[in-house]
């Protein structure tokens, strides 16, 4: 790719700009769900982790997003390059790697992405170069560059250990999930609670800190514009099941019942 040439992952230009970019998680197995809200994102998670989504779906959830300028990516269940694999090869633009709680556990996330020396990842994209646009030569040549290393930090002994975490190289984005982490303190559910978002905060300027792009949760508008406020640069409007939910709730809004 000439150094002029418009980058194959469109969210490492938004970040490269400063730009923030706006996504949602995918939970239900489902094509034409994906390509409604591919139209109007910057990228969706496929989540392989919570919920009935399979290979064989992702792959086609993948494929849905081709033609937009939405980045695919997914959500494997646990931090094993195994799981990582198969994702990569069936066209994910990254992989989000859940409850990364040291910078050993960083450091194997970041080598499941990449090709060796760099990395760990095994010989077998059949399918990725196809949703890419690229032949198999020109994906081998871009793959670890372009492919999206996304760390959750999402419990305490994570926030506890933030320093050496985000001082492992390789890491593209860290996403705070605020949803595990109040779980971790057996606070579930309670997402105003004050130690929550103490551990939010400290988590918040480690990342910061590391100069590494950081992703979050909004729920709401002003939410959204608090954390572009604050430098992050991927937030997460909420799950497709949330946001259908929302789209029903605000259609009955002045409707006498």
């Amino acid at each position: 790719m000439s150094a002029t040439s418009t980058p194959l992952n469109r969210l490492r230009q938004l970040w490269r700009e400063g730009r923030p970019a706006f996504g949602a998680i995918a939970t239900i197995p489902s094509v034409q769900t994906v390509q409604i809200m591919a139209r109007s994102l910057d990228w969706i998670i496929v989540d392989l982790e919570h919920g009935p989504i399979g290979l064989t779906e992702a792959h086609a959830m993948i494929a849905a997003t081709t033609g937009t300028q939405c980045t695919p990516l997914v959500r494997i269940a646990a931090n094993e390059p195994w799981l990582a694999k198969a994702p990569m090869d069936i066209g994910a633009f990254g992989i989000n790697f859940p409850m990364i709680t040291s910078r050993e556990e960083a450091e194997k996330a970041v080598r499941s992405v990449r090709y060796p020396p760099r990395g760990d990842r095994l010989w077998g994209p059949f399918h990725a170069p196809f949703r890419w646009g690229q032949s198999m030569p020109d994906y081998m040549a871009s793959a670890d560059d372009e492919m999206l290393c996304m760390i959750t930090i999402e419990h305490v002994e994570a926030v506890n250990r933030i320093d050496e975490i985000m001082a492992t190289p390789g890491i593209d984005i860290a996403v705070i999930g605020p949803g595990d982490l109040a779980t971790s303190i057996n606070k579930r559910g309670q997402m105003d609670d004050p130690e929550l978002s103490d551990l939010i905060a400290r988590a918040e300027a480690g990342i910061l800190k590391s100069g590494v792009p950081i992703g979050g949760v909004a729920r709401t508008a002003e939410q959204a514009n608090r954390l572009i406020d604050r430098g992050y640069r991927a937030i997460a409007l909420g799950f497709d099941w949330s946001l259908f939910q929302r789209g029903i709730m605000s259609a009955f809004e002045g409707i006498r019942r």
